[in-house]
This record gives C-alpha cells, sequence and structure tokens, in this order.
C-alpha cells in the first residue's frame, strides 16, 4: 500500500521546496502542481518525492491522526515514536 504523506512547505525554489512533517525534512518536487499558488507555510500531500495536491492545515491534522492511530502500539495504544499530535 502507498500512502501519501502531508508535509508543511518550508521553502521554495522554482519547482523544487524543503518540506517538514514531524521533524522530519525532505526535498519535494512541486513540479506536477506547477499551475497552483503554493507559498511558505502551505500544506501538500507528497508521494515518492512528489507533491501530488495541496490540502488544508486541518486535512492534514486529520491525515496525520488517521496515520497515528493505525502505527500505534495495539497492546497500549500509544502513538508511534516521534509522534506530536500533530501536523
Amino acid at each position: 500500500m502507498c500512502l501519501g504523506i502531508p508535509m508543511q512547505i518550508k521553502q521554495i525554489d522554482g519547482f523544487n521546496a524543503r518540506c517538514e512533517a514531524k521533524g522530519v525534512e525532505r526535498d519535494v518536487s512541486l513540479f506536477m502542481l506547477q499551475h497552483e499558488e503554493l507559498a511558505d507555510g502551505d500544506f501538500v500531500i507528497v508521494h515518492v518525492g512528489y507533491a501530488i495536491q495541496k490540502v488544508t492545515p486541518e486535512e492534514a491534522a486529520s491525515a496525520w491522526e488517521i496515520y497515528d492511530e493505525m502505527l500505534a502500539d495495539p497492546a497500549t495504544g500509544a502513538p508511534p515514536l516521534g509522534s506530536t499530535g500533530n501536523a
């Protein structure tokens, strides 16, 4: 199964951006969203290094809540390591 990961744009340089999610930063291609207005602070769904969709902060937070539930320890219900509860 493949998942798109919500990430926040930290810095844009042409069709490339530095994005962050849960303390992890990655370089992401914005080429597939070249006709979308994007700015630092926006949230995008990232799949295999490409931003594929712009989302609201609420949608990003909701996706992370679901991912945290899926990754929680079934015995204790504890969230996965590195989880902060926000996108």
